[in-house]
């Protein structure tokens, strides 16, 4: 999650440097955002085992849920790509695998004896029982970031930052529509 602080000033400063208005984005009409907040907020929730996949689950089936019906807006096919793997992973490994490599490498070598005695239904250490390991936590992305993250996290980033940066874009005024042809009239 952290990442999402580096990347939304990142896309919006890219936008500004293709042209683009910082207002532009208030008119982004997304459908059915309370279920993306729903989504998210539920992945807070203090659940583990069975439950904790099961909420994790249904917190990502919210998050494709808004994906889906907001298809028509730059960049959610990406978006939706990256929760589609992101959900396959867990669903199958019941929890998102972190491979030590990508702990060690995100500079949070630190959290290994916890990560790997406690683990978690979000997260936990890979081990040889995981599968579709290639679409774990397996990229580590060091200081100042410090965040283990996924193919599909990297997908769904880059959707939003596709998002903002069009919607950046977007011009100012529409041109006006050219006026009808007169008709002839013969007489």
């Amino acid at each position: 999650m952290r990442l999402v602080l580096f990347v939304f000033p990142l896309a919006v400063g890219l936008g500004y440097l293709l042209g683009g208005r910082l207002r532009h984005l208030a008119e982004v009409r997304f459908r059915h955002g309370w279920a993306g907040l729903a989504g998210i907020a539920v992945q807070f929730v203090p659940a583990r085992g069975t439950v904790g996949t099961v909420v994790l689950l249904a917190s990502f089936t919210l998050l494709v849920f808004v994906a889906v019906v907001n298809l028509r807006l730059p960049g959610f096919p990406l978006v939706m790509g990256g929760l589609c793997l992101n959900f396959l992973v867990i669903a199958v490994n019941q929890g998102m695998p972190v491979t030590r490599e990508a702990i060690i490498a995100s500079d949070q070598a630190e959290s290994l004896p916890s990560l790997a005695r406690e683990g978690g239904t979000k997260h936990h250490l890979a081990t040889d029982q995981d599968d579709l390991l290639f679409l774990g936590d397996v990229i580590g992305i060091p200081a100042p970031v410090r965040q283990a993250v996924s193919v599909g996290d990297i997908a769904a980033y880059a959707g939003a930052v596709w998002l903002v940066v069009a919607r950046m874009r977007r011009p100012d005024a529409r041109p006006a529509p050219e006026p009808a042809p007169a008709a002839e009239v013969s007489g």
